[in-house]
């Protein structure tokens, strides 16, 4: 019975939008065992991915959403690792800014993927962005939540195709109702649990932000 590890990578880098700049530590997760893995966005710098790969098969490089600083490198990892990059359609315009003439795989709401013995599932959260999603395998009680969920409330949508209404709908919808044991694993910062942001919800609806 292989055996589900979760591997994590820090890497420092530029994220830009709209015209502004910002220096940002992104975390990269690498889901899978000792075998074969998934690697959960492509910030910045591939090396370390690949040291972390440690020569295991990649399935997919999933991307949470189509941000510069979460698929830097997607295409750069696609073909030392010889593995497809799978992005939500909707985020297709974010992916194009970054990565022109390069077309990722689809990736959609309710996809499974396999794993270690276990599912993997998509879960399509926009609001931070319109292709947003959220990687959540229920057996592990985790949840990639890339920038849809913080320790301390959700992903910032003061940005283009963005919005707070539609981010607190999707989680309301998709995560704020999960196990409250489920341990969230972000795209920045520290991880946190479902138990310990849900009772914040009306706090973050009446913040605005």
């Amino acid at each position: 019975m292989s055996r589900l590890r979760i591997d994590h990578v820090e890497t420092s880098g530029t994220f830009a939008l709209d015209g502004g700049e910002w220096e940002v530590d992104n975390n990269i997760w690498l889901v899978g065992d000792d075998s074969e893995v998934y690697i959960i966005d492509a910030a910045h710098d591939a090396a370390p991915v690949i040291d972390a790969v440690a020569g295991r098969k990649v399935k997919g490089i999933l991307c949470t959403h189509g941000h510069n600083d979460h698929i830097t490198v997607a295409p750069e990892l696609a073909e030392l690792l010889d593995a497809p990059v799978l992005l939500h359609p909707g985020d297709l315009m974010l992916w194009e800014d970054t990565h022109p003439g390069l077309a990722p795989e689809t990736m959609h709401d309710g996809q499974v993927f396999h794993i270690a013995g276990t599912d993997m599932q998509v879960l399509n959260t926009p609001g931070h962005s319109p292709g947003s999603c959220c990687l959540y395998l229920p057996e592990a009680n985790e949840l990639f939540s890339g920038d849809t969920l913080f320790q301390g409330g959700p992903g910032a949508t003061g940005r283009s195709y963005s919005s707070f209404d539609t981010i607190i709908e999707s989680l309301q919808r998709s995560v704020l109702d999960l196990p409250a044991e489920t341990i969230v694993r972000t795209g920045h910062g520290d991880h946190t649990t479902v138990g310990a942001e849900a009772p914040h919800l009306e706090e973050w609806i009446r913040r605005g932000h």
